[in-house]
Formats: structure tokens, C-alpha cells, sequence
């Protein structure tokens, strides 16, 4: 929406891209800020990203997309999808509404990171769901595990797993060069902006809930990591 003037007002959340006025108030944001440790450091050692400007220092391209996990009775009997869910609770005062919006954020070359924030308004919810994705950015491991392939490029995965959050359950395959991302809409924004361009997804379960495929999904590229090859 725009203001008197014609231009659109600024998101809150702009105010952390900002690296010229952050002040670190951690150990690991002032070593980052001196220019003692990566990206790549922070997570061989197993240390937790507390401050969004880490990322926001260590990975300048980051970039973030908004997930439509929300929905409004459309015409016909359908259903029209919203960029955030809104939920009401009974109070003495009268009703008080609560808003949830899911965040995926990534630099499109192997990091990528999901948060969920929750604010009685929209504005606010979206600027905690952008921290914490930033916040649980985490490496993501790519490769060409296709027998059809075999290009040895980082286009794709190297080798099929398995995540599951709630009665959500996502399969993810290695597909060969050319082969693009067979998923859905939702999910394609989290396979680009991890870096990864061919892959198979098979779900199952109640992939209606958006937010629990998307974690399921979240959850099978962790354990990428977790497999030695």
C-alpha cells in the first residue's frame, strides 16, 4: 500500500540489513565483526547464530521469500491462499487475533534457513519469522547422486532422503541435469534459494499443512549432513 507521497512504506525488517549501524552484543557476533571467524567455521565447531547480522555479515546475498500458508474462502467454493494465517482467541475483553507467517531464507548457494514468527500484526510477524530464519541458517549439501546424470556437477543431491514433521512426510531424490525442481510452488522457493536446481520430492500425509511439509522438507536437507560419504 502506498502513502501520500506514492512511494511504499519501508518494511521494519530493513532496519537489520543495515551492517554500517549493528552493534554485536555477542562473543561470536564481535569475532564476526573483527573478522576472526566464516561462515564455514561457525559451523564445524557447532557454535549457534544468535544475532540475524551474523548472517546478514557473513552472506551479503541473502535473500528471503515469504510462504502462503494462510487461506480465505474464495469463489466457488475454493479457497484463495494468503501470505500469513490469522487465528482468534477468547478473552474476557472480546476476541484477540494472532498472526503466523513462514519465512524461508537463503544466498541460492548451498545455505538456507526457515523461521516462523508469530505478532498480533502482520508487519511484526514477518520481521520475527526473517530473524529466525536467518537465525537457523544452516549449510546444505549438494551433489550429483543420479545414475541417469553422473555429471559430478552440485546441481541436484547426493542421495535420497527422508524428513517428516507431524503427519507430514517428504521424500527427496536425486534427479539428473534438466530434470528441474518436481515439487510444488512452495517448495521450489526453498530449493532455490538452498542452491539446488533438479530434484525428485515424493510426499505423503497431510501435505495440506504448509508448515509441516515445508519443516519436513527443512528436516530432510539437514540430514544431508549428517550422512558421511
Amino acid at each position: 500500500m502506498a502513502n501520500k507521497e506514492g512511494r511504499r512504506p519501508r518494511r521494519k525488517e530493513e532496519k537489520y540489513t543495515n551492517i554500517e549501524e549493528w552493534i554485536p552484543k555477542t562473543k561470536l557476533g564481535k569475532e564476526v565483526m573483527e573478522g576472526k571467524t566464516t561462515i564455514d567455521q561457525i559451523f564445524q565447531e557447532g557454535k549457534k547464530i544468535m544475532e540475524p547480522e551474523i548472517v546478514d555479515f557473513l552472506l551479503p546475498g541473502i535473500e528471503h521469500e515469504l510462504i502462503l500458508i494462510g487461506g480465505s474462502p474464495g469463489k466457488g467454493g475454493g479457497k484463495r491462499r494468503t501470505p500469513s494465517k490469522r487465528t482468534a482467541r477468547m478473552h474476557k475483553s472480546g476476541r484477540r487475533f494472532n498472526t503466523t507467517c513462514l519465512v524461508v531464507a537463503g544466498n541460492k548457494d548451498g545455505y538456507v534457513g526457515i523461521g516462523v514468527g508469530k505478532a498480533p500484526e502482520f508487519q511484526n510477524a514477518l520481521e520475527k519469522a526473517v530473524k529466525k530464519a536467518k537465525m537457523s541458517i544452516i549449510p546444505i549439501r549438494r551433489g550429483c547422486g543420479s545414475w541417469e546424470c553422473g555429471c559430478g556437477k552440485v546441481h541436484s543431491i547426493p542421495f535420497e532422503v527422508r524428513g517428516k514433521e507431524g503427519s507430514s512426510i517428504a521424500t527427496l531424490k536425486p534427479a539428473p541435469k534438466g530434470v528441474g525442481l518436481c515439487a510444488s510452488d512452495s517448495v521450489k522457493k526453498l530449493m532455490i534459494l538452498a542452491g539446488i536446481r533438479d530434484v525428485w520430492i515424493k510426499s505423503s500425509g497431510r501435505t495440506q499443512t504448509r508448515t509441516n511439509y515445508i519443516k519436513a522438507v527443512f528436516s530432510a536437507l539437514k540430514k544431508l549432513n549428517k550422512v558421511k560419504v
